[in-house]
């Protein structure tokens, strides 16, 4: 059993990695977070290892990613002023993973996971919302609303060209 799950972990730590850190936002959160998956997880790998357990990790990753944001809820805060940008960078690529992974902290943490899910893992909506536990018709909701919140807080990010990489 230890074994196997220790393969599982060397081999899908780095996607589970990215995962949670576009859930947090924050490299040290995510290392945090995956620690925490992987703990979880490790419990029960008789039952899932048979199954997907990439798929309850990743769930795993959401729920714990859910209850550390509930418990330090950080309440936005209205300015009179909005504050200043950042000098631009000549490294437009740069410029633009800062803007999205800022805008992306503005949404929800559920907006958040369905776009992760979505568009960064790939997953169909059926499996999004198998892995969040909620309706296919949810998880349309909440990506419509976490684009829509993107288009509105982020609008330099509109029209720019998609470039898939190899993962």
């Amino acid at each position: 059993m230890a074994e196997t799950f220790r393969e599982f972990v060397v081999h899908r730590s780095p996607r589970l990695s990215r995962t949670a850190y576009l859930l947090t936002g924050d490299h040290q959160l995510a290392e945090d977070l995956l620690q925490a998956a992987l703990a979880r997880t490790y419990r029960h790998w008789r039952r899932i290892s048979d199954g997907d357990p990439e798929a309850y990790v990743r769930r795993v990753m959401y729920h714990q990613q859910i209850s550390w944001w509930r418990r330090r809820r950080i309440t936005e805060r209205l300015q009179s002023q909005p504050p200043e940008r950042a000098a631009t960078d000549t490294a437009e690529a740069t410029v633009l993973r800062l803007s999205l992974a800022t805008a992306l902290r503005r949404l929800t943490p559920r907006q958040r996971t369905v776009l992760v899910l979505r568009f960064y893992e790939d997953l169909t909506e059926a499996q999004v919302a198998q892995v969040l536990g909620c309706s296919v018709g949810t998880v349309k909701r909440h990506g419509h609303d976490a684009l829509r919140r993107l288009r509105e807080i982020a609008p330099e990010l509109v029209d720019v060209p998609v470039e898939r990489s190899a993962r």
